[in-house]
């Protein structure tokens, strides 16, 4: 522990993070103690009952059933294609309001009155589905009679959407839905309630407050939806917090003490020294998994983008009866979380033996069990998914066996637990493998002890997903799912990558350990500082208080900055593979890392920041700019850099061999320049038109058939062709090259090499 005494870098590091994890907790009882209520029963003032909790709750596992997120959106959080189902029936149920009073009281339709008895009918509205009659009693939420019928009616339009009625075929083309996509008629009664709800709670100010349990999302006129004074306010807090961070990064690096010098390169490549461990050479089959689900979910990427064009069907084929935008969106999402998560515990398993200098008994055995357990979870998980959207499974089954219903956690809670016990096994790998690095007081301690602290958090925090359950209310599940797809991916997969990376060179003699050290813990410590409590900016409208509209504005937009950190010292690192003959053997890895830092600034940094003041998420919520900043973080930060490491443990298997790097070069500007133009073609144009269609007339608007069938809109999607091709071209590049290494052909010689170097110690008998 003498290392960690009197340290200002780890006193700062464990202050920041305590701070932030405190902050994230305390907030995290408020959203558990302000959630909008969950009717007992919502009645009709002559006592008629319209739905009940149990209802509302059954609904909810009928949506997940059906692939819940990955189907259109609930308060803005899902897929883009089919509505976001809140903001539909909010504006469905107003309208349907409006034409019943209208026909009662004036014998026509709304539309055909004048702008006088409009306008009244309008503030009837407002007053009518804004005020709360939640009684906290007896739980339950009483509605007019004539509200009762505007319900029926909406229900009943619903009730045919998802139940195959003729009548509605074109608008479920439109939506890329199954023709039948809930058989079962108690599951539609049920699912219409939990949409009921939802919009329920969107629309109804909380109690002494003058905004709804959402915060006024989603923008609505009909009832009086609009940005609240809190969101402006904040916004500004956050844009001016953002110029006053970079406006000091830049004083501080103008002003600060001149840094130490790298040292000296070796002459030889110091991984040269040391053979792969068997161990390490079973992490092979890893590298080849990613790989080849690299390519499984960009083929269900392109199926899933067509069916944005054609709905239900593949270039003619009738493909969606069988693989359903929903399954393929699902499969294509998922394959991706499994292929960078695959390629983190690969780069884990195979640096952890060359830190610790030696290799732990049965570490082999432990990489190829958890290497079956992974193809288990996999395959088990896709199974699952399938049979659940079809129907197939009971609803109590489809969330433990089939589809969870929530994005980026979509597999079945079984398939979850799984994952998480592996996670463990892997956890368990790594500390043994580090153990020795550990007991050492060296310069390389800051990192080891960097290092092993990610990995650490990388096999616990994704146990946040056991926080919730088929029936948890729609708030907290929120809460904990953040925490799994924010912090566990975005945030201790970063650190984790920092440090590995920051090891490897490291290792390789190009950086001081103890400056690199440094380094680490101060990039790791301001990124989580920001990004733990800015979690919330995913929950403005999530049914959260207003408090968390506060929060996570004023520290997201402080996630930029360590980010425009991390990008110069990527850019200072990669200087540094001409430092000497051998590094050019790395090159590519280092091409890669390069690529991340630009899409760290490009895609999680301004593109994020795009979409995180309150007042640009309240309009740009659940349209075409989420899935810019996704595309261009996901892939663009954390796919890169997965790829680039594992270039780095093929280099290293490859031995000293020289590659044919052709087709990896065009892997590369493939997939980089192909995703600049998917954003730059389709997906950003798209998102920001549907955001002028959201600010000049609701978000039901920019996200209806009627918006995104227009032939401007249409013309955008088929640009996406373009992108998708120069980036399906890249991975096919670089799988081709990736398998040229097994079979010989990516070599200068004829063969693949044999490894060079003096074996690692062996374990004990």
């Amino acid at each position: 522990m003498s290392a960690l005494k009197d340290n200002k870098y780890w006193i700062s590091f464990f202050a920041a993070i305590s701070i932030a994890f405190f902050v994230l907790g305390f907030y995290g009882v408020e959203v558990y103690r302000q959630a909008p209520p969950i009717p007992a029963q919502i009645v009709t003032v002559d006592g008629r009952v319209i739905a009940t909790q149990d209802d509302i709750l059954t609904g909810q596992e009928s949506w997940q059933s059906t692939g819940g997120q990955q189907l259109g959106s609930i308060w803005g959080h899902g897929a883009y294609q089919a509505p976001d189902w809140t903001a539909d029936w909010l504006h469905r149920e107003a309208v349907t309001l409006l034409d019943v009073w209208a026909q009662r009281e004036h014998g026509t339709s709304f539309d055909a009155l004048d702008a006088g008895a409009q306008g009244a009918l309008k503030q009837r509205l407002v007053v009518e589905m804004r005020t709360n009659t939640w009684n906290s009693a007896t739980g339950a939420v009483t509605i007019s009679a004539d509200r009762a019928l505007a319900i029926e009616r909406t229900a009943a339009h619903y009730d045919a959407l998802f139940g195959g009625a003729p009548e509605l075929s074109e608008l479920r083309e439109a939506y890329a839905m199954k023709e039948v996509t809930v058989p079962d008629t108690a599951r539609r009664a049920a699912l219409t309630d939990f949409f009921l709800w939802t919009a329920w709670a969107a629309t109804t100010q909380r109690p002494d407050a003058k905004v709804t349990y959402t915060n006024n999302w989603p923008h609505e006129p009909l009832v009086a939806n609009r940005p609240s004074g809190a969101n402006v306010v904040w916004s500004l807090v956050s844009i001016f917090l953002l110029l006053a961070a970079l406006g000091g990064l830049v004083w501080y690096r103008s002003f600060r003490p001149e840094e130490e010098k790298d040292p000296e390169p070796p002459v030889r490549d110091p991984f040269g020294e040391v053979a792969p461990t068997p161990s390490m050479r079973a992490v092979a089959k890893y590298v080849g998994t990613v790989v080849l689900l690299l390519f499984v979910q960009v083929i269900l990427g392109v199926i899933t983008a067509h069916y944005t064009v054609e709905g239900q069907a593949f270039y003619g084929l009738p493909l969606g009866e069988w693989l359903p935008y929903s399954l393929t969106r699902t499969w294509h999402v998922q394959a991706g979380m499994f292929w960078i998560a695959t390629a983190f515990l690969a780069a884990g398993l195979f640096v952890a033996p060359i830190v610790g200098g030696r290799e732990p008994r049965f570490q082999r055995l432990g990489v190829n069990v958890l290497f079956g357990a992974l193809l288990l979870v996999v395959g088990g998980s896709f199974v699952g998914q399938y049979l659940a959207i079809h129907q197939v499974l009971p609803l109590g089954l489809s969330f433990w066996l089939g589809h969870q219903g929530y994005e980026y956690v979509d597999l079945g809670r079984g398939w979850q637990v799984a994952l998480f016990v592996g996670l463990l096994l892997w956890l368990t790998l790594m500390l043994r493998a580090l153990w020795p690095a550990l007991q050492r007081k060296d310069a390389s301690r800051t990192l080891v002890l960097m290092f092993a602290g990610a990995s650490t958090a990388i096999g616990l925090i994704y146990g946040a997903g056991f926080f919730f359950g088929a029936r948890t209310h729609m708030s907290v599940m929120e809460y904990w799912r953040w925490w799994i797809v924010h912090l566990w991916v975005e945030g201790f997969f970063e650190v984790f990558a920092t440090a590995a990376i920051a090891l490897i060179f490291a290792r390789l003699g190009l950086v001081e350990p103890r400056n690199a050290g440094k380094a680490v813990i101060a990039s790791s410590g301001l990124y989580l500082f920001a990004g733990i409590p800015g979690t919330f900016h995913h929950l403005y409208w999530s049914g959260t208080p207003t408090a968390i509209l506060a929060v996570g504005a004023t520290f997201s937009a402080l996630e930029v900055v360590p980010l425009v950190l991390i990008g110069w010292e990527a850019w200072r690192t990669s200087r540094l593979q001409h430092a000497v003959s051998w590094m050019s053997r790395y090159r590519w890895p280092v091409r890669f890392f390069v690529g991340v830092a630009f899409w760290n600034l490009v895609g999680a940094g301004l593109f994020g920041f795009l979409i995180n003041p309150p007042i640009a998420l309240y309009f740009m919520q659940g349209l075409n700019t989420t899935p810019v900043h996704a595309h261009a973080a996901l892939f663009g930060v954390y796919g890169l850099l997965s790829l680039g490491l594992m270039l780095v443990v093929a280099r290293r298997l490859s031995g000293f061999v020289a590659w044919r790097e052709r087709y990896l070069a065009w892997g590369f500007w493939g997939m980089n320049v192909g995703l600049g133009l998917m954003i730059a073609l389709s997906l950003l144009p798209i998102g920001l038109a549907q955001t002028w269609a959201s600010v000049e007339t609701g978000l039901w608007y920019a996200r209806s058939a009627d918006f995104l069938q227009l032939p401007v809109m249409e013309a955008l999607r088929w640009l996406r062709v373009i992108g998708d091709t120069v980036f399906f071209a890249g991975v096919v590049s670089f799988a081709y090259f990736m398998l040229g290494l097994w079979t010989g052909w990516s070599y200068e010689s004829a063969s693949a090499p044999e490894p060079h170097g003096a074996a690692m110690p062996e374990p004990a008998a």
